[in-house]
């Protein structure tokens, strides 16, 4: 506990000498939970007049405004005008930090080190995304305005410690997210890192639902795609994974190419996906950080370019949003948005041969994503 001790303290000293140098973070008050906790956003800009909201309610992202190819801005990312819409049943997981282990664990449970852990099931037949009441996008994360490390751009630092057995996983869990836009490219990047006293399973992901025409736009099925990933995992009807990894070619998930979104979709309705939500394996092994996934709104222009340091990547078009009211009372219908969740594999902690999971104490936790924002003229 000491080393966790040290690591954290050094972060926040860094942070508090920071702090003044990038006094030109914006930092509000964005509204109380429900127990009375305050949660501030932080806004970061850039000279091409891209923003990127934060809140610190789960380290989300809560707005990305970025110019179409006229350089007309919009904001691309689905979310809630207030902290009482995070808290609602209308949040399906809009723009934040997720886990401890994002994606799903088979029936809630895992053994390590001999010994059986149960968790909550909140995706029957399966643990999702961390758990119910306390998984890291439902906690307030503390946060401080901190600038890029070579200076060139605005940042902000979330840290927050989850104890040994919060949603029954094991462990006192120490994380750092740190969100950094580029002053001269619409470039955002979220770099995560975290360490632990007991071994325990850590997969984190951000959770952003982009529609590049504009959140609230009718669809996202015109949209273009291409995915670095010659396979995939095959998973059952509850997308659990069935241990195979399997060739993406021949298949409606092939995204080598650049392909629009809707074209084949309604051949996976009879799945457990009900559209696409399956996970990528990456060409990608290395550990390094490499392009993933390419987004195009043929509309506006807008292109997305995700890049990971991940082996894996979740594409989910989207299926079971429902026409809540978000921002600004724009609608978020069915199939409005999707998600493309840089991880590890879904339930690799039950599968040996998948990419491990288990993060060692002693051992560092660490991982980047870049989302690069341009225009197809």
């Amino acid at each position: 506990m000491k080393r966790l001790g040290m690591f954290f303290f050094v972060t926040l000293a860094a942070v508090a000498v920071a702090t003044s140098s990038a006094s030109a973070v914006e930092v509000t008050m964005f509204g109380k939970t429900k127990d009375g906790k305050p949660v501030h956003k932080y806004v970061l800009t850039n000279d091409n007049g891209m923003s990127v909201s934060l809140i610190a309610r789960g380290a989300t992202i809560q707005q990305i405004l970025v110019p179409d190819r006229d350089g007309k801005l919009a904001d691309v990312v689905n979310g809630f005008d207030d902290v009482a819409g995070y808290e609602g049943e209308d949040n399906q997981y809009f723009g934040c930090t997720t886990g401890r282990v994002c994606n799903r664990i088979a029936k809630g449970k895992f053994t390590l080190d001999g010994k059986d852990y149960s968790l909550a099931i909140n995706n029957e037949p399966n643990h999702l995304h961390g758990g119910v009441e306390r998984s890291l996008d439902k906690a307030v994360w503390k946060a401080d305005a901190a600038p890029v490390s070579d200076g060139e751009g605005q940042g902000v630092v979330f840290w927050y410690t989850s104890p040994d057995g919060e949603e029954g996983y094991p462990g006192v869990l120490s994380i750092r997210v740190r969100y950094e836009l580029l002053k001269s490219k619409n470039e955002l990047h979220i770099h995560y890192r975290a360490e632990t006293d007991k071994a325990t399973p850590v997969n984190l992901t951000n959770h952003a639902y982009f529609n590049l025409g504009g959140a609230g736009s009718p669809t996202v099925l015109d949209h273009e795609l291409k995915l670095e990933a010659d396979k995939y995992t095959p998973a059952d009807d509850t997308l659990i994974p069935t241990g195979e990894i399997a060739d993406v070619a021949g298949t409606s998930l092939d995204f080598r190419k650049s392909t629009r979104i809707g074209d084949r979709i309604e051949t996976l309705t009879n799945t457990g996906a009900l559209g696409y939500d399956h996970n990528f394996v990456l060409n990608n092994q290395s550990g390094k950080l490499a392009l993933a996934a390419t987004l195009k709104d043929p509309k506006s222009g807008r292109v997305l370019k995700i890049s990971t340091t991940e082996p894996g990547i979740q594409f989910y078009s989207g299926n079971f949003l429902k026409g809540q009211k978000g921002k600004g009372g724009k609608t978020y219908a069915h199939r409005a948005a999707c998600c493309l969740e840089d991880q590890h594999y879904p339930d690799s902690v039950n599968h040996p041969n998948f990419p491990s999971t288990i993060l060692q104490p002693g051992k560092v936790y660490e991982k980047t994503a870049v989302y690069s924002f341009g225009v197809d003229k």
